[in-house]
Formats: structure tokens, sequence, C-alpha cells
């Protein structure tokens, strides 16, 4: 029970992360870039609508203000934390430093649940923008193809070729991967423009009144399933091993990408929540749907288009996070070693086809909004495991170099842990059972594994 809160030695992963071989690709912008890849995707081109439509209604755009500035307080946290120690596997790694082992166990067991469902929730809105290009050329999938079970169908199945698509990418290397991600992104960033300034001509200022139909606890629950939209600056965490100068670029990339994305949200929200009444909101391409309404029916189009290949940015992103922590919990002998093994690309073979096909298979059977409702409570979990780890790190090392500095402490950790619990709270029971079903069984593997591996010398 004592290896339970073994901490591990700071300069001493320091020390084994700069002894350690691989190429490092990854500048300023392309973390940003990275980062924004994962954050601007099915958060505000398909959640935007659902959630107006079901839980806050026009004052979704102030769930998205809400939900960024939480998400602003644990950004602060991850560019200090990221800087000090520039180490792939996020939040397990800091755990691991500040708390032990058995706690490292479960965030990194957490933080693979979350990018999972991420990928997953992402490729299941993806068929949707996907359908609604080939119903435009006369190209029909059959629906029982694209729709999961519980919604009557067989199975998604764009969202799984997706996926495993994707994963084949990232086998062919970090470097390969990185330029078509910039390119993806910049595609992404021009369609939501054009959304922008051409929905901006449509606006009727009735379409927000009421402008709170769910009153001040719709907000709430509109920002605890927005969250889901802003999760992806903490995936730039986990490729400090591939930065070029992590202690400098890893807190720009995070900071930036964040604010970035955030101004792109209330824009978007300000403009769509304008054009067409909220209750009308309630489908899962929802920048389309409005641009059809108002008979930009040829916007539309470009907008879908866009949001196909903007979104595979998006499982990009969260299939390299993912494979990062694996590879890093592996090394540290939580789970099998097999997956640090590389291919002559220096990509993890192992953990890319393991992450990719059960992130395909789960995209092809789940619901969407039981994926996301999933990947908020685990990713706030892990903003609370920053925050604090941020504290005591501050402690127990205060001469540590740090590239970026988090101001106000120990108020903004403070805060940030305070309202990631908040958000938490507002999120379905349901969701709650579920993931203490998942914490349970990572613990039993944590003890079940170490008894088999025998102890563990780092």
């Amino acid at each position: 029970m004592k290896d339970w809160f073994r901490k591990k030695d700071v300069n001493k992963l320091l020390a084994q992360s700069n002894d350690r071989k691989g190429s490092k690709t990854l500048g300023a912008l392309d973390l940003t870039l990275l980062g924004m890849g994962a954050i601007i995707g099915t958060g505000v081109m398909v959640l935007t609508g659902l959630v107006a439509a079901r839980d806050a209604g026009p004052a979704v755009i102030l769930s998205f203000i809400l939900a960024g500035i939480v998400c602003a307080f644990a950004a602060l946290c991850y560019a200090e934390i990221s800087s000090a120690v520039p180490i792939g596997g996020s939040a397990y790694t800091y755990a691991y430093i500040t708390v032990g082992e058995l706690v490292a166990h479960l965030m990194g067991w957490t933080l693979l649940a979350v990018y999972v469902l991420m990928i997953s929730a992402v490729a299941s809105g993806w068929t949707g923008y996907l359908n609604n290009i080939l119903d435009s050329f006369g190209i029909g999938i059959p629906v029982e193809w694209m729709t999961i079970p519980a919604n009557g169908g067989i199975v998604n199945l764009p969202a799984i070729l997706m996926v495993l698509f994707m994963t084949w990418l990232l086998l062919r290397g970090t470097k390969e991967s990185k330029t078509v991600n910039n390119i993806m992104v910049f595609v992404k960033l021009g369609v939501i423009l054009l959304f922008i300034i051409v929905g901006a001509f449509y606006v009727e200022p009735a379409n927000w009144t009421p402008f709170m139909p769910y009153g001040t606890s719709g907000v709430l629950a509109g920002a605890a399933a927005v969250f889901f939209a802003f999760l992806g600056f903490d995936a730039i965490s986990t490729s400090a091993e591939d930065a070029k100068n992590p202690q400098r670029d890893l807190p720009k990339g995070i900071i930036g990408s964040l604010a970035i994305s955030t101004v792109i949200y209330v824009f978007v929200c300000v403009v769509m929540t304008g054009m067409a009444s909220y209750t009308q909101l309630n489908v899962p391409e929802a920048m389309a749907y409005v641009l059809h309404l108002v008979g930009r029916n040829e916007v539309a189009g470009i907008i879908a288009i866009g949001a196909v290949i903007g979104m595979l940015a998006v499982v990009l992103a969260y299939i390299y996070a993912a494979t990062r922590v694996m590879m890093t919990m592996s090394r540290d002998g939580l789970i099998p070693r097999s997956f640090t093994k590389l291919n002559k690309n220096d990509a993890p073979t192992v953990a890319l086809w393991f992450i990719g096909g059960v992130s395909a298979f789960i995209a092809g059977f789940m619901d969407l909004k039981v994926l996301a409702d999933l990947a908020n409570i685990g990713a706030l979990l892990t903003f609370v495991m920053v925050g604090l780890s941020v504290i005591l790190l501050r402690r127990s090392h205060p001469n540590l170099k740090r590239g970026f500095v988090v101001p106000f402490m120990p108020l903004i950790p403070i805060l940030s842990i305070a309202s990631c619990v908040l958000l938490m709270v507002n999120l379905p029971f349901r969701t709650w059972i579920i993931f203490g079903i998942w914490l349970v069984i990572g613990l039993v593997w944590y003890i079940v594994y170490s008894k088999i591996r025998g102890p563990i010398h780092k």
C-alpha cells in the first residue's frame, strides 16, 4: 500500500526527459493550432444548437462565457505547471509528482476516458454534417447505417470509418499529421468566419426573446454541457515531449488557443440564436441548418464541407493526446509496456490502434449527449487536479523554473477548483453513476495489475 502514495522526483523526471530521444517538431504556432484544432469542433458546430434548444435558450451565450471563464482559470494553472514540468502525461504526471501513484493512476484513467469519449462524440456529430453534404448531391446513406441502435438504427458507420482513418494518419508520424492538422484548422476557421459574416445579415433581435427561458439553472446546466466545447487546450500539455521549447511555447499555446476559441464561440452563439428561434435549433448540424432556414443554401453547403474537414482536426488532436497519456502510463508500469512501442515514424503503434479502435466502436453505438456529459465530468475532475497540483508544487518546489507564473496565488487555482465543482454538480445524476463505475474499475485495475507486475523502481 505504501506504493499508492509514492511520488515521482521532479528533478529526476526532468533529467530523464532531456535525455529522451525523439523528434521535437512543434513550435508555439503549431501548439496553438493543435489546441484550436481540438477546441473548435463539435462544441461550436453541434452542441451550440442542442444546448440552446434543450438547456439555456438564447442565454447559451452566457453559458459559453461562463464555461470560458472556468476554463480560463484552469488554463492559467495548466500554463504554469506545464512550463515547470514539460513532460508528457498532462494531469496524470502532475498528480504523480504532487499527490502520489494511486491518484495519478486514477487521473490517467480519467484522462483516457475523456479523450476517447471526446473522439467518439466528435465523430458521432460529424456524421450529421457529412450526410448534409451527401444529400445535396443526391447521395443518401441509408439512415440505419448512420444511426445508433438506441435511436432505431444499426450503427453509425461513417463515424467508425472516420476515426480509423485519422488513426492511420497519425501512424505516419507527428510531422506529417501536424501539417494536415494545421491545414484543417485554417479551413475550419475560414468557414466559421463565413458563417458569422453571412449570418449577421439575417439576425432578428426578436429571436433573443425570451433570453433566459429556462432561468439561471438553465444557464448553469448549459455551461456544464458546453464545457465540453472548450476541452482541447489541455491536450496541448500532453505534447510537451514533441515541443521545440516547451517551457516557452506550452503556455502560449494553451492560453492563446483558449482565448481565440472563446471569442469565436461567443460570436457564433450570438449570430445563430439571432437567426432562428432557440426552439428550432435541436439539430446536430445547427450552423448549416439556420442558413438553410434563411435561404442561403449555397453557404450552408460550404459550412457543411468546412465542418466535415474541420472536425477531423478535433479527432486527430484527441487521438494524439490520448496516446501520449497512454505511453506515459505505460513507461511508468501502470499499464502494459507494449503501449510504448514505436514504429519507424516514432508513432506509438499499439497505443494508436487501441485508442482508435475503442473510440470508433463507441462512436458507432453511443448517444452524443451521453458522451458529452461523461467527457465533461472527467475533464472537470482533471482540472480540479491541475489546480491542486499547482498549489502543491509551489509549496514543494518553489524554486523550480517556470516559463509562466499564475498571478494572485493561490486565489486563481482555488477559483478554478471551486468553479469546476460548481459545474460538476449541475451534471445529470446518471453521469455521476457511470463515471463512478469507471473510477472503481480503474481502482480494481491498479490493485490487480500492481500485484501482477510486482514492484517498480523509478
